[in-house]
């Protein structure tokens, strides 16, 4: 136990006491839970992330979560999980790479999962990536690689980037079929770095860290000298594009939020830019200047601060400076001061914003990129993969992590809270294979679900927050005439303080951690009272652990949000969607001359429950059609005219719902136009999952049931960087040995794989030129790697 900080105690026991904000209470926007791990996978929902979602939002809901945090939802070019953009209009909707949904699963799906969290009142956070792209090519790499590109010493060339579309299918995987596909937002060499308008690779603006490095300088702009579908670029484009799909995506998706990846990366000024727009210039879409948005920013609180400020304020960070004293609270082993922990926080917080006091900065324990186990093939922990850590892991299991949250979630800012924090997927063997709705094989870790508790159904974020006590073992926060909480990260002593406070006199408080038991505490007529905080070896009442949060007594669940509907917008546009026949087959503008239907998209609607829909065309003096129909194709309800159309419909059942639209006389012009639909989903799906299938949807599960493969990507590949891609039938390992044509062994490499598709990244040193073999045993596999 260390020696209080008596000149501290004393000025406390005063009156006194640290307030970041005066008597102004600090809102904290959201606690939001980051939904998945790093290489999130669950066997029974194979490629469809999204479904898992959706199944666990009841739970989240009787939890208190307000908001969370789904992975990058547009299409990779080996369904990995996310951080490997292809193109950023396939929301698992094309049939590209050999493939239709994203890790999360469909377009449909990943639509589906966001109405039913906002169904249960829970908000979602998007992550967004935006400091690169990756995997130029076809399913192959074919016409991804452009011969004139500068060499950036990373990517090999590849710098090619064509998508599908509606009008140009990915109907062949060769060089010309690629090179002419039309699809939106295709991307040249010029648009990375170096290129003449910023020649450089330096500097974290324009260090190729992560694949073909994204330019937003405005001459960052050119042609691709081989490719056939080569439209000219003007100056600023990929700053220009980003900002036009970023509005799209908040319009298709419906996200309230955003996370936003690896901010250091890229220029503030085009950050800021995003961010504005998303606010307040995406129509009705627009999150409005209090839209929740936390920059990834590794670095000092300086350096955080200086972000938020360049941003505008737009956006908070994540406290990296916070966490690394909450890290040693954990470290530490009883020997961190957890009295200055408050110190720690980033200066730039709290911003008032419309006359209230919003916080930005957000409070956190671990997230994906500190958490990196090795596990066996359960999911179990074996270890940890520390070189591939932003910073040092907090292992969930630890003792002090309750004390770790507790302090995350009294102090300022809007807590995030870490999938394998709150959820057991650690040590129940289940980590692959349970279902979400079961608490017995997704158990919760008790803490942190009574923290959440506490801190929802206690109001913390309506109580302005106040240091009462700073000793080495014992850390008292007010959140004032709401709570207060205690932290001790001492392993086997209670800490008792007698704190000043806003309580009245007389005010009867209990232990809300249950810590205490039954005990009850009152505050005395010169507003003191005494907080008793437990150990973090588990020996107090239910076996918690270094926290106690103090509230007036007969206080109950109170904290419910309310359902909230959803709206989404479609663009059937010919640069849009994709007409394969393993796609969804959306999109596609109203043909000339025709009455042919194109579809939207589609919705997964509750019964009783209004549907609004609109078609805003682009021509206005022609008549069309809008329909709804079901999924056996009866029309539930239509509308027809010129102009804007807008119609209503009420469902007698839950489930799906298509939206199409047509010219309604043969004689108009094809044209561009938009469909728009608000309306709530069940808090549930009702009946099978799977959104796969029928005559318009392959099923994308199916392709999870691939024969064992083995690919590099790209290939011609870089000396230090060859990127695999693994095609597993069954959850399994497989030691990946790369070999030089003497049949030396020059690397060799074991990876957990996943039924589907995995991407792998060898870990070799630079390597000569030359041809190499690489090989599997266990998948009887082999591929040539040429390095050039």
């Amino acid at each position: 136990m260390h020696t209080s900080i008596k000149w501290l105690q004393k000025l406390v026991l005063a009156g006194a006491a640290l307030c970041v904000l005066g008597n102004h209470p600090a809102h904290a926007q959201k606690v939001v839970l980051q939904g998945f791990w790093w290489d999130y996978w669950n066997s029974n929902y194979p490629n469809g992330w999204a479904n898992y979602i959706a199944q666990l939002a009841p739970r989240l809901k009787a939890m208190g979560v307000d908001a969370v945090w789904l992975p990058p939802s547009i299409k990779n070019g080996n369904q990995g999980n996310g951080y490997s953009p292809f193109d950023h209009y396939d929301l698992g909707d094309k049939y590209q790479k050999g493939f239709v949904g994203t890790r999360l699963g469909t377009k449909d799906e990943l639509l589906r999962a966001v109405a039913i969290l906002h169904a249960n009142g829970i908000e979602v956070v998007q992550d967004i990536v935006l400091n690169h792209v990756d995997g130029a090519g076809s399913q192959s790499g074919a016409g991804g690689q452009d011969p004139a590109a500068w060499e950036d010493y990373s990517t090999s060339k590849y710098k090619n980037f064509r998508y599908a579309s509606y009008t140009k299918p990915a109907s062949a995987e060769d060089a010309a079929n690629y090179l002419a596909r039309n699809g939106r937002f295709p991307k040249n060499w010029q648009n990375f770095n170096p290129n003449p308008g910023n020649n450089s690779t330096s500097g974290d603006w324009n260090a190729v860290y992560f694949g073909p490095d994204v330019s937003y300088y405005s001459g960052s702009y050119g042609q691709s000298s081989n490719a056939s579908f080569n439209p000219a670029q003007a100056s600023d484009y990929m700053r220009n594009n980003m900002r036009n799909w970023l509005v799209w995506y908040k319009k298709q998706v419906g996200f309230d939020g955003v996370r936003l990846d690896a901010v250091k990366h890229f220029p503030d000024f085009a950050m800021e830019d995003f961010l504005y727009n998303l606010q307040s210039n995406a129509g009705w879409a627009s999150g409005g200047a209090t839209m929740y948005a936390v920059g990834e920013w590794v670095g000092s609180s300086g350096q955080m601060d200086g972000w938020v400020s360049n941003v505008q304020n737009r956006a908070g960070t994540f406290d990296f400076s916070l966490r690394n004293g909450i890290y040693n609270i954990v470290s530490g082993g009883g020997n961190f001061d957890i009295g200055s922990l408050p110190g720690y926080q980033q200066g730039t917080r709290v911003v008032l914003i419309n006359g209230q006091y919003v916080h930005r900065t957000v409070p956190f324990v671990n997230n994906h990129d500190t958490y990196r186990p090795t596990t066996d093939a359960t999911g179990n922990i074996t270890g940890w993969n520390t070189g591939s850590e932003l910073a040092p892991h907090i292992d969930s299991g630890d003792g002090r992590i309750s004390a770790a949250y507790a302090a995350a979630l009294a102090l300022d800012g809007s807590p995030q809270i870490f999938f394998e924090d709150l959820f057991n997927v650690s040590t129940t063997g289940k980590r692959f294979s349970h279902q979400p709705t079961s608490t017995t094989d997704l158990p919760t870790h008790s803490d942190i679900e009574n923290l959440i508790w506490c801190h929802q159904n206690l109001r913390f974020k309506d109580g302005a927050y106040k240091v009462r006590w700073q000793a080495a073992d014992h850390l008292v926060i007010e959140r004032s005439t709401k709570a207060i909480i205690g932290i001790n990260d001492n392993w086997s002593a209670w800490q008792n303080s007698t704190v000043s406070t806003d309580f009245a006199p007389g005010t009867v408080l209990k232990d809300y951690s249950g810590a205490n038991g039954t005990a009850t505490v009152t505050v005395s007529s010169s507003q003191t009272v005494s907080i008793n905080t437990p150990p973090c070896n588990g020996t107090a009442a239910g076996g918690r652990r270094g926290y106690s949060v103090w509230a007036p007594t007969g206080i109950g669940t109170n904290y419910v949000r309310a359902a909230m509907a959803t709206t989404q917008e479609w663009e059937l546009a010919d640069d849009l969607g994709d007409s394969h026949a393993s796609s969804l087959k959306q999109g596609g503008q109203l043909p000339a001359a025709s009455t042919a239907y194109r579809t939207a998209g589609r919705i997964y609607s509750a019964s009783g429950k209004t549907v609004s829909y609109n078609l805003f065309p682009t021509d206005a003096t022609r008549s069309l059609t809008v329909e709804l129909v079901n999924g056996s194709g009866t029309i539930l309800t239509s509308k027809t005219g010129i102009g804007n159309l807008t119609g209503t419909y009420t469902p007698t059942a839950a489930g799906w719902i298509t939206l199409r639209a047509k010219n309604a006389s043969t004689a108009n012009p094809a044209q561009r136009a938009f469909v728009k639909v608000t309306y709530t989903a069940p808090t549930a799906v009702v009946g099978s999952m799977t959104a796969r299938g029928g005559t318009t949807v392959t099923d994308v599960a199916s392709e999870a049931t691939l024969t064992d493969a083995l690919h590099v990507y790209p290939n011609p590949t870089a000396a230090n960087r060859i990127d695999v891609v693994v095609e597993s039938v069954g959850q399994r390992t497989a030691t990946l040995r790369l070999y030089d044509l003497t049949g030396r062994l020059l690397h060799q490499q074991t990876a957990r794989l996943y039924p589907g598709t995995n991407e792998l990244r060898l870990s070799v040193e630079t390597l000569p030129a030359g041809v190499y073999q690489l090989s599997s045993p266990e998948l009887n596999r082999s591929s040539k790697v040429i390095v050039r």
